[in-house]
């Protein structure tokens, strides 16, 4: 749960955003996909981020979502809605709306696409933080966003009062160490397969896809680290590798996320929204063998 060490918890599920056929959003779904991940081990859920399709989910279906997890699972996990855009007051209007229905905090996205200076980087930040009292976990994933965030502005944005964390995606641990050090921030992995790396060199925990299927095996190998048992701290990262891998292999972790919550019996249907295409009746066979063979209970 939370504590200072981890103001947003220890394993944070960037949870998919269920939807019907027709392609209308199942709140009831989405809601039985939070329960589900709060008993497997998450203590925290990102909301309306990447995995859940925000691209494609409009600002009424954004407030729904997060009023009915945090109706679900409110007391019992971290509710982190995400304000991603590169447009800044659209960001600014997720953050505020984030706040009014009731979310813990907020996921803070590196603004894309438009590739603006590091100065306008920090101010994109600010306007996003100055928009609500909750806590802000910054969200540094240069591979989608075409832009890392600066020493120099990561320096700056880790002043403002309310940005507790950091959800790295970049890749970089060597990165991530100094900038720990450096910063105070808690540090989480955005990385499934480098979470025990990110772990050795200061961060407290992940903001995982594959915890849909293992998060109590990300949780039981992140308690063994901080209990200092190296050798269980190896033997779940080997144990959670092959699962990993059959989610997040193929680079389409929100397309096999949920197809994943589909093989689970948690939803009814793996619709996506354009330009996601659901996993095909071939793709989700396959991924039900590679689930079964990494020991996922299906």
């Amino acid at each position: 749960m939370t504590s200072a060490l981890r103001p947003f918890g220890t394993v944070l599920t960037a949870m998919v955003t269920p939807m019907n056929d027709d392609g209308s959003l199942d709140l009831e779904g989405a809601q039985r996909v939070a329960k589900y991940l709060v008993s497997h081990g998450s203590d925290g859920l990102v909301i309306s981020g990447t995995t859940g399709e925000a691209p494609t989910t409009h600002a009424p279906e954004k407030e729904d979502l997060t009023r009915a997890i945090v109706e679900a699972v409110g007391d019992r996990a971290m509710v982190v809605a995400g304000a991603g855009s590169n447009d800044t007051a659209h960001a600014v209007m997720m953050a505020a709306q984030a706040q009014e229905c009731g979310a813990h905090g907020v996921l803070a996205l590196t603004p894309y696409y438009s590739k603006p200076s590091q100065a306008g980087v920090v101010a994109h930040f600010e306007a996003i933080c100055d928009a609500s009292d909750l806590p802000v976990i910054l969200y540094d994933i240069p591979g989608r966003t075409a832009l890392a965030i600066g020493d120099d502005a990561i320096d700056q944005i880790s002043a403002f009062p309310t940005v507790k964390a950091v959800k790295d995606a970049t890749g970089d641990v060597a990165q991530a160490k100094t900038r720990i050090e450096r910063t105070g921030l808690a540090w989480y992995s955005g990385d499934d397969p480098l979470t025990l790396e990110f772990l050795r060199v200061g961060a407290v925990g992940v903001v995982s896809v594959a915890s849909h299927a293992i998060g109590e095996v990300l949780a039981r190998m992140i308690a063994a680290h901080d209990a200092g048992d190296t050798a269980a701290a190896e033997a779940a990262h080997n144990e959670a590798m092959p699962a990993i891998e059959a989610i997040m292999g193929g680079g389409l972790g929100a397309v096999t996320a949920k197809a994943t919550m589909q093989a689970l019996g948690v939803i009814e249907s793996r619709h996506m929204r354009l330009p996601h295409l659901a996993a095909d009746a071939g793709e989700y066979d396959y991924l039900r063998a590679a689930l079964k063979a990494a020991g996922v209970p299906l």
